[in-house]
């Protein structure tokens, strides 16, 4: 007995008709009749009235109907519960990143992760450095790029770089590329980002004043480091951004290196902590033979 046997028969009783049946199953009639006949000689019982217009069911026939109904949809369930399961066994990876991590070397390591396990499927969040930690713990990433230390006992962390910082100014400042102290730059207003969720960047930003003992005349708070960056264009003020965000190019905008060796901002690779996925591994594998490709000192 065949699947597509009892699909026919029950076309066939759905119908009430041959032929529509028949044009349901895009099949030609004959085949049809066939197949049906086939299945009544195996189960040796006669299952519908022939000559009956419009077709009737045998006493047999409305017994086996039910059952074949029964039967093609637990085929139906077992099919779509083996499709769930294989989607579900498909390898997926969360990565979670804050924007300034994409000017710098993400890309590269997403580029060497894909070449290396083309049939995992990635999927990319922009999110803050504490989103990271509690997109982590809840599942929705498995691996998170930030910049804020933190001290969750679920969430296991390694710093990759700690990066130089430089001044974003306006070029028609005339101030040059420096390097400069930052108490050159003391009377000029601070942009700086993102201005939630706290603490964040900009308090890093903040505690690197603070500790000079510097109080900017006027802070602006936005959002994000586009809005940042187009608001120094406009000399509205400076800000101090990653060295990596040097690659975004803006007219009227000059990246000038700083004089101050706590002028840092660290990378930080966060997982869930005791993580087996050999993703992960692998992940961090490509990003030490990436800086030592490139002569960047790993955890420095």
């Amino acid at each position: 007995m065949e699947l597509r046997q009892l699909r026919y028969f029950v076309a066939v009783a759905r119908e009430r008709n041959f032929t529509r049946a028949a044009e349901r199953l895009h099949i030609a009639q004959p085949p049809l009749s066939r197949q049906i006949q086939a299945l009544e000689r195996e189960i040796g019982v006669r299952l519908i009235e022939r000559g009956a217009r419009p077709v009737r069911l045998t006493e047999p026939g409305r017994l086996f109907y039910d059952q074949a109904v029964q039967a093609l949809e637990h085929v139906e369930e077992m099919t779509e519960m083996t499709r769930r399961l294989a989607e579900t066994a498909r390898t997926r990876l969360g990565i979670g990143f804050v924007s300034s991590t994409l000017y710098g070397h993400l890309p590269e390591v997403i580029r060497r992760y894909r070449a290396a396990r083309p049939e995992v499927e990635i999927a990319v969040h922009e999110m803050t450095s504490l989103e990271q930690i509690v997109a982590l713990k809840e599942g929705r990433i498995d691996v998170g790029f930030g910049r804020i230390p933190h001290g969750d006992p679920q969430v296991a962390r390694v710093l990759m770089r700690n990066e130089p910082l430089r001044a974003a100014l306006a070029s028609s400042l005339g101030l040059g590329e420096g390097p400069f102290r930052l108490t050159a730059l003391a009377g000029l207003p601070i942009i700086l980002y993102p201005k939630a969720p706290r603490p964040s960047y900009a308090d890093q930003v903040l505690a690197l004043l603070r500790a000079r003992g510097l109080r900017p005349p006027v802070v602006h708070e936005v959002k994000e480091l586009q809005t940042a960056l187009g608001l120094v264009a406009s000399e509205t003020g400076f800000a101090i951004v990653p060295a990596s965000v040097e690659r975004l190019r803006r007219d009227n905008v000059t990246y000038a290196a700083l004089d101050e060796p706590e002028a840092i901002s660290p990378v930080i690779m966060s997982t869930r902590r005791d993580d087996p996925s050999p993703e992960l591994a692998l992940i961090l594998r490509l990003i030490k033979r990436m800086y030592r490709d490139r002569g960047i000192p790993f955890g420095v």
